[in-house]
């Protein structure tokens, strides 16, 4: 079963508690402070693009880059609205190429989660750091191991929406850090008419240690971790890190 295809259409409506316009303050705030305020910026597992939206409403010249189709498609529809102009590729962001190098990439919503390989995950930071312009930012985020052990666990979550609902059947495996959850979807189609999807998706659990390692292994440079998107250090309790490193040299 493939991930973000039946859910790619209802993906914004179960993401709506997701403050991408908060977050994209944060990150906006943390290229200012390295003296990005315009240029190419990469969204890198951009998904249905709302975070892309956002960066672009700053003036930056963004660039989307996901593997989902389902989930272009919609980040399409978006753009055409917003007018906003937008460059998205359909690429995996393990292997994914540019036409030249940017200014900033950012990846947020626990993208960096989904690759469960160490070694694809060093592949990943060591093409970011071949893309970005010389010093330029990475900024991206990543769900913890306390969350994934502490928050979701053995847990099944359960939702209903007016037009959709969903059951996510969550299982987290401790020796091997890896966080699995079975998604079902119902989804209205037509009248009374809902059609059933079902999706595995699959999570890797990294520390900031083993984050920081292989950003410096890449060649990049670490810079800072936030507990979360805030100004505060991360903690033993922290669900989510947001990282900052820059690029020192191909």
């Amino acid at each position: 079963m493939e991930s973000y295809t039946g859910f790619a259409e209802v993906y914004d409506t179960f993401m709506d508690n997701v403050p991408y316009r908060e977050w994209a303050q944060y990150i906006r705030k943390l290229l200012e402070r390295e003296e990005i305020d315009s240029g190419l910026v990469l969204d890198l597992g951009c998904g249905t693009g709302s975070m892309t939206e956002e960066l672009a409403s700053y003036g930056y010249d963004m660039i989307g880059v996901d593997n989902s189709e389902e989930m272009l498609e919609i980040a399409m529809n978006k753009k055409e609205k917003s007018g906003h102009d937008i460059l998205y590729l359909l690429q995996d962001m393990r292997q994914f190429e540019l036409y030249g190098t940017v200014k900033a990439i950012v990846s947020v919503c626990d993208c960096i989660n989904y690759i469960t390989e160490e070694d694809e995950l060093e592949q990943i930071f060591r093409l970011v750091n071949n893309y970005l312009d010389p010093g330029g930012i990475f900024i991206f985020d990543f769900n913890t191991e306390y969350k994934y052990k502490e928050i979701l666990r053995d847990e099944t979550i359960a939702e209903e929406r007016e037009e959709c609902s969903f059951i996510w059947e969550n299982y987290y495996d401790e020796a091997e850090g890896l966080n699995e959850y079975a998604l079902t979807l119902f989804v209205q189609e037509k009248g009374d008419l809902y059609r059933k999807y079902q999706e595995i998706h699959l999570q890797r659990a990294y520390t900031l240690e083993e984050m920081k390692a292989r950003i410096e292994k890449s060649g990049m440079k670490f810079v800072a971790a936030y507990d979360s998107y805030t100004e505060q250090a991360p903690t033993k309790e922290s669900e989510r890190i947001c990282m900052m490193a820059r690029e020192c040299g191909k």
